[in-house]
């Protein structure tokens, strides 16, 4: 029987990486619909009926459809609040001081991590795969404006545990696909592993089960 919850794309793509440790971390069966870009199966009309643009991933349930990774992050742990990790967004007793606490490091992580973590990921570890050359121009540029942002992350880490505070939450999940490219699959690991407290940080939260998973799921040989 086809799980209730479908992810459309390639699980070594960052964004559906995202959703698929949300899920995961949350305990909700999931299928993941391999989308073929090259191909062009994310212009196709039925395609661009769940993701209008024209991106990975899209998602959908029993429910309803929706795209973008932080946004479907959202709304499984809303939908799905009495499964797996019930704070991730926060303890229902903390209300909305406690679920912005965790809601302005997803938008730093959007507004501020991620251009430039992903644009040096895709030169450095897509780019080659695709054939075509890295831009080191463009490494270089983004490299300096990610260190900037990881310095403020290592002084954040400093004080505390995760970004949140104490527990885990999606503030730290959202983080972790782009992280774990440039650690694993780059030569900027030192980015992450010279600033100590952010090398903690992530010592901690890439052994969690969901991510181990993750990873798993990206290792396993792709369709043909």
């Amino acid at each position: 029987m086809a799980a209730p919850v479908t992810v459309y794309g390639p699980v070594f793509s960052p964004a559906v990486a995202r959703v698929a440790a949300c899920l995961l971390e949350k305990d909700v069966p999931f299928q993941l619909e391999p989308v073929d870009m090259s191909k062009g199966e994310h212009r196709s009309p039925s395609f661009l009926k769940l993701q209008p643009f024209g991106q990975v991933p899209a998602f959908k349930d029993s429910l309803t459809t929706v795209f973008e990774s932080r946004a479907i992050c959202r709304y499984i742990c809303d939908q799905y609040a009495d499964s797996g990790n019930k704070t991730l967004l926060g303890r229902k007793e903390d209300g909305a001081v406690g679920r912005v606490a965790i809601e302005q490091w997803i938008e730093s992580e959007g507004q501020n991590f991620n251009p430039p973590s992903l644009a040096i990921a895709f030169q450095l570890a897509f780019a080659p795969l695709m054939g075509r050359a890295t831009d080191m121009a463009v490494v270089e540029q983004n490299e300096a404006k990610l260190a900037k942002v990881l310095d403020v992350y290592e002084q954040w880490f400093g004080e505390n545990q995760y970004f949140a505070g104490d527990e885990f939450s999606l503030a730290d999940l959202v983080h972790m696909p782009n992280t774990h490219l440039l650690v694993s699959k780059t030569n900027k690991a030192s980015l992450f592993m010279e600033r100590k407290n952010l090398a903690r940080w992530w010592d901690e939260v890439s052994v969690r089960p969901s991510w181990k998973k993750v990873i798993e799921l990206q290792s396993a040989p792709r369709p043909s």
